[in-house]
């Protein structure tokens, strides 16, 4: 049976095994003719900077946000107090994860998690400087606005290279010992920096 945000503390997931257990979130960005396209499913996260200033370009895909929990809720899914699915995954879409969208009476759409993106497009301006496309890992550890001062300011001082950048900003997000953390700086990390064209920059 289903249940909404806070239901089964004392529950336990009864959906059968699947033969494929992990998953993944996705995010994509894409720019055509001046716009910028971005698909989201999951709780990775793509940045925009527009003349120093953190633009969200999508939102996470969390348990407890009123729309996810009520497909959820359809679907025969209860969220834990912890904002956990089932008592288990603390997003509510991703690819993978088979065993939440077995489902053979909804369409996928409407599974417990599903792959299904929210797309958005947004046109570029002057002054958009470049998009940071990361992980949750990076997001736990770093503010919006944060990873777009650590960028900018390495830009500024004249790094070129943006893998070097990625990577501090990963170095920045690890935690030498995440028990001291709480798990904070302990997830998995991945994060891209696209300039945008000298066109939107200048």
């Amino acid at each position: 049976s289903g249940g909404g945000f806070g239901d089964g503390q004392t529950r336990t997931c009864t959906l059968p095994p699947s033969h494929i257990e992990a998953g993944a979130t996705s995010v994509v960005a894409a720019v055509r003719n001046g716009v910028l396209y971005v698909a989201n499913a999951g709780d990775s996260r793509a940045v925009l900077c527009r003349r120093g200033t953190a633009v969200a370009l999508s939102e996470d895909h969390k348990p407890a946000l009123p729309t996810e929990l009520a497909r959820i809720s359809r679907a025969g899914g209860w969220v834990t107090a912890q904002g956990r699915i089932n008592g288990n995954l603390n997003l509510s879409r991703a690819l993978g994860d088979l065993k939440y969208k077995g489902d053979k009476k909804l369409g996928r759409h409407e599974q417990i998690i599903t792959a299904q993106p929210d797309v958005t497009q947004r046109k570029l301006e002057k002054g958009d400087e470049f998009i940071v496309l990361a992980c949750d890992g990076v997001w736990d550890c770093m503010t919006n606005q944060e990873v777009v001062d650590f960028v900018r300011s390495r830009l500024s001082a004249g790094e070129k290279n943006l893998i070097a950048i990625a990577e501090a900003i990963l170095d920045h997000c690890i935690a030498e010992d995440p028990k001291t953390t709480g798990g904070i700086g302990g997830d998995n990390m991945t994060c891209i920096i696209a300039k945008l064209p000298k066109s939107f920059t200048s």
